[in-house]
């Protein structure tokens, strides 16, 4: 199932945890280090660019055009 739910909100979290809020008021949290040694995200690894992550065209981004797909986001997150 594709659930296409904009990101409307973003904390970054200890141990590449993302905590998310989506467009229906839903909060669920994200564990990103299954995604850390993999490009682009590895970038994100060797530097302090993870805690920059903020909020662009309805997704998580960060500087260097690094982004996820918000259908990930939500389908691979437990609620809160």
């Amino acid at each position: 199932m594709n659930t296409l739910l904009d990101v409307t909100g973003v904390q970054v979290k200890p141990n590449y945890h993302l905590e998310l809020e989506f467009e229906n008021g839903e909060r669920r949290l994200f564990d990103m280090s299954a995604y850390m040694d993999r490009k682009p995200f590895i970038q994100l690894k060797q530097s302090s660019l993870f805690a920059c992550a903020s909020i662009d065209y309805g997704t998580v981004v960060w500087p260097g055009d690094i982004d996820i797909a918000p259908e990930t986001l939500y389908e691979r997150s437990i609620p809160l």
